[in-house]
């Protein structure tokens, strides 16, 4: 691996998209499985039709809605690690059924080409588990656009996944990205809260339940309602 210290490592830009909402509108299907799974190790789903699960990583909406249900930790530890195989396999099930419906949000593979050709690196943060995450942007093409990232199954809080994924992209890229070099883009106050923890820059995208006024007030550096326009979503991510 070759450490970057020339003007374009400079000059290059980290990305980081959540997938949910930012990279995908997917059907339903992961409420779906982990509904399915949660039934078939728990017994129960919890109060899953009450909690949003926006912005949430997929441990943290288990334990919530298990914990809502009045389980103990001491209730939910033991089966925990059996959920994931559950969720997983009852996920690709879900695909299978729904893939007509999903699709990239609108705008999404323009951005990524035009983020590769300036020389970006692309990478993940979100809060789904690898499996869920590969299963979601595969039905959609994307899955092959990223090449790390940072997921739920490496921390259930997300404010702890930042560093993560500098560190993944330091292994794949040989560039150390920081503050001022790295966006996180998300379409949830979650993701402006969890590149705010880091001193990252953030772009939220109005293109899951959040408004753009909702996203700004939230703190986000820059707030559009969508990535169709390419050369606006570029010229957000060259201000900071």
């Amino acid at each position: 691996m070759t450490v970057s210290n020339g003007a374009a490592g400079r000059a290059a830009k980290l990305v980081l998209f959540d997938i949910d909402g930012t990279l995908v509108h997917a059907a339903g299907v992961g409420r779906a499985a982990i509904e399915g799974a949660m039934i078939e190790v728990y017994g129960t789903p919890g109060p899953i039709d009450d909690l949003p699960f926006d912005g949430m990583t997929d441990p943290q909406i288990v334990r919530t809605l298990l914990r809502a249900e009045g389980l103990s930790e001491a209730e939910i530890a033991p089966a925990f690690d059996r959920l994931w195989p559950a969720y997983a396999a009852r996920l690709e099930g879900e695909i299978d059924e729904r893939r007509d419906r999903m699709r990239p949000t609108p705008g999404v593979p323009e951005i990524l080409d035009a983020l590769e050709a300036e020389g970006a690196t692309l990478g993940l943060l979100t809060g789904n588990i690898v499996a869920g995450a590969k299963g979601k942007l595969s039905a959609v093409g994307l899955w092959g656009r990223f090449p790390f990232g940072a997921f739920g199954c490496d921390d259930a809080d997300r404010n702890r996944l930042p560093p993560i994924a500098l560190e993944r992209a330091f292994r794949h890229t040989g560039t150390r990205y920081g503050p001022g070099r790295t966006w996180i883009i998300g379409d949830t106050p979650h993701d402006i809260e969890c590149a705010r923890g880091s001193g990252l820059s953030v772009l939220g995208v109005a293109t899951g339940r959040f408004s753009v006024d909702d996203l700004r007030r939230a703190g986000a550096d820059e707030a559009l309602p969508s990535l169709q326009d390419t050369g606006r979503v570029m010229s957000a991510l060259a201000s900071a």
